[in-house]
């Protein structure tokens, strides 16, 4: 009869930008799976992410506060754990980071392309009929309004004050205190140890060792991980020789609907490069 295996701490990379190469759906799958097996004790989140789509790390926040609810959850930083990045980190009991990692970006943008003047000049013009007043209040063929603008921003603060909670619940750090460094700013993680949003210092290693001692078990690293889609395999294969020009116009479609994000936002165009 074979001997099974005794359990071991899921790690599961989370490397790049949330909504595009950590795709949501896949990833919400494989933190349920782990919050069910009894392969996995524990789990360590690898985070190496500038944040993403605003809903999507909501949605793996959840995710990850399932797998805590039934399980040890340690996260680890190891190069950026960055407005989404860092919403991910509040699901776990423990933060690890590396003294250089960057933390924090505690913060929401609103991204709305305008282009009437780059169509107008391209003689392209759009004809919108609707019902009710605010129907395209984020369409890209004009300014908005001053009323548009105002509703926007209110868009921004309630998502604002949501990402203030999730961080004052997650970190037992009082809310005026949050508000005070949730400016949108990154800090080294040594700064964010000595304001509460990192445990402390160190690498993987010691993440794994700090969940398998939380679940009473051996620190054997268990690697979880989404297959990779066939295109991504192929480019891997062959090698990815696309220009900035190429990456630019296959994140155009995006860039055009616009989206609410809890993201640096220097990584809206293009994935992080990290991981």
């Amino acid at each position: 009869m074979p001997l099974r295996k005794r359990p071991g701490v899921a790690v599961v990379e989370v490397h790049g930008v949330i909504g595009t190469r950590v795709r949501i759906p896949v990833y919400e799958r494989m933190f349920d799976t782990i919050a069910k097996s009894k392969r996995h004790a524990a789990m360590v989140v690898d985070i190496d992410s500038p944040g993403g789509s605003a809903a999507g790390s909501e949605v793996l926040y959840y995710a990850i506060r399932k797998v805590a609810a039934a399980k040890p959850v340690v996260a680890y930083v190891r190069g950026m754990g960055a407005s989404g990045g860092y919403y991910l980190c509040c699901a776990a009991s423990r933060v690890f980071a590396l003294p250089s990692a960057l933390v924090g970006s505690i913060g929401v943008i609103y991204l709305r392309p305008v282009l009437h003047q780059l169509l107008g000049k391209m003689g392209i013009e759009f004809s919108v009929f609707k019902e009710g007043r605010l129907k395209d209040m984020t369409g890209f063929w004009r300014n908005p309004t001053d009323e548009e603008g105002e509703k926007f921003q209110g868009l921004l603060t309630d998502m604002y004050a949501n990402f203030v909670s999730v961080v004052s619940s997650g970190r037992s750090i009082d809310e005026q205190q949050v508000l005070e460094l949730a400016t949108g700013e990154v800090f080294t993680a040594t700064r964010g140890k000595d304001l509460g949003l990192v445990d402390e210092f160190g690498g993987l290693d010691q993440a794994v060792e700090a969940a398998a001692r939380m679940a009473g078990v051996n620190p054997r690293p268990v690697w979880v991980r989404p297959r990779r889609p066939f295109s991504e395999r192929l480019v891997g294969r062959f090698g990815n020789n696309q220009s900035m020009g190429a990456v630019i116009a296959g994140e155009l479609p995006r860039l055009l609907v616009g989206g609410i994000y809890y993201m640096e936002p220097s990584y809206l165009l293009g994935d992080y490069p990290g991981g």
